[in-house]
C-alpha cells in the first residue's frame, strides 16, 4: 500500500518540476526584458533600436533639444562661482603662501600693502566699461588670490583701491623729486633705476607675466633712457632759474650804484 501511495505520488513530483521550470523560464524571460530596458535607459541602444547616440528621426531630436536635460541646467544654475573668477590665473606663483609673508616682502620694497597689491591688480583686470565690478572682487577674494583668506565688501575694495593710488602717487612724486633734484649723479641713477626695475619685474612676474630676456633688457633700456632725459631736463631748469637769480641780483647791485 505504501509503494502504491509512492508510484501515485510520483507523477505530481514530476508536474511539479514542470511547473517549477516553466514559473523560472517565465521568470527569465521577464529578466531579461528589464536588463533591456536597464540598457536603453543608460544609453547602450536608442529607442529606434541603433546604437548608442544616434536619434531614430529629427523629431526626436527638435524634442530632446526644445527640453534640455533639466540636471544640466540645475548644475549651471547652481554654480556660485563666476566663470571669469574660476578661469582667473594671476598670482598663482605665490599659491600657498602666507599673507604676512608676502606683505612682509612687499613693505620691505614698497610703500603698498599685500592687501593693496592684490586688490589694485584685480581691479585692473575686472574693469568694465561701466566701471569696476568691486562686488565680485570683494565676494570672491580668496578664489582670486591665494593668500587672500576673506571676501571684502565693494567698500573695502574701494578703500584698498584708493589706498594704493595715494601711495603710488607719492612714492612717484618722491622718486622723481630726488632724480630732478640733481641729489644723484648719472651713474647713481642708473643704479637706482636698475634695483627698482628689477623689483617691479618680479611682482609682474608674481602676477603671471611672463618677460622675454630681450624684453627685460629692452625695457630697462628704455626707463634708463627716459630718466637720463628727465635729469638732464631738470638740470638745465636748475641752471636757468640760477642765471635768473644772478642775473636779478646784477640788476639790484648796478641799481645801487
Amino acid at each position: 500500500m505504501e509503494d502504491d501511495d509512492a508510484e501515485a505520488s510520483t507523477p505530481d513530483a514530476s508536474q511539479t518540476d514542470v511547473d517549477a521550470s516553466r514559473a523560472e523560464s517565465e521568470r527569465s524571460d521577464q529578466s531579461d526584458g528589464g536588463d533591456a530596458g536597464e540598457a536603453d535607459a543608460v544609453g547602450g541602444t536608442n529607442s529606434g533600436g541603433g546604437p548608442a547616440g544616434v536619434e531614430p528621426d529629427s523629431a526626436s531630436a527638435d524634442e530632446s533639444a526644445q527640453n534640455p536635460d533639466p540636471a544640466s541646467e540645475s548644475v549651471d544654475e547652481g554654480s556660485e562661482t563666476p566663470a571669469d573668477v574660476r578661469k582667473y590665473a594671476r598670482f598663482k606663483k605665490v599659491d600657498g603662501a602666507q599673507y604676512d609673508r608676502v606683505n612682509d616682502f612687499l613693505r620691505d620694497r614698497t610703500y603698498i600693502t599685500a592687501r593693496e597689491w592684490a586688490i589694485a591688480r584685480l581691479c585692473a583686470d575686472f574693469r568694465t566699461e561701466t566701471g569696476v565690478e568691486m562686488t565680485k572682487i570683494g565676494e570672491n577674494l580668496p578664489e582670486l588670490v591665494p593668500f587672500m583668506t576673506d571676501t571684502y565688501t565693494p567698500q573695502a575694495v574701494n578703500q584698498a583701491r584708493s589706498s594704493f593710488e595715494d601711495k603710488i602717487r607719492k612714492s612717484g612724486a618722491t622718486f622723481l623729486y630726488g632724480a630732478m633734484s640733481g641729489f644723484f649723479t648719472a651713474e647713481e641713477l642708473d643704479e637706482l633705476m636698475y634695483e627698482v626695475t628689477e623689483i617691479a619685474k618680479f611682482l609682474l612676474e608674481v602676477e603671471g607675466v611672463d618677460l622675454s630676456v630681450e624684453e627685460e633688457m629692452e625695457a630697462e633700456e628704455r626707463i634708463s633712457s627716459v630718466m637720463r632725459e628727465v635729469r638732464e631736463a631738470s638740470a638745465d631748469l636748475r641752471a636757468d632759474e640760477l642765471a635768473g637769480e644772478d642775473g636779478i641780483g646784477s640788476d639790484a647791485d648796478a641799481g645801487d650804484d
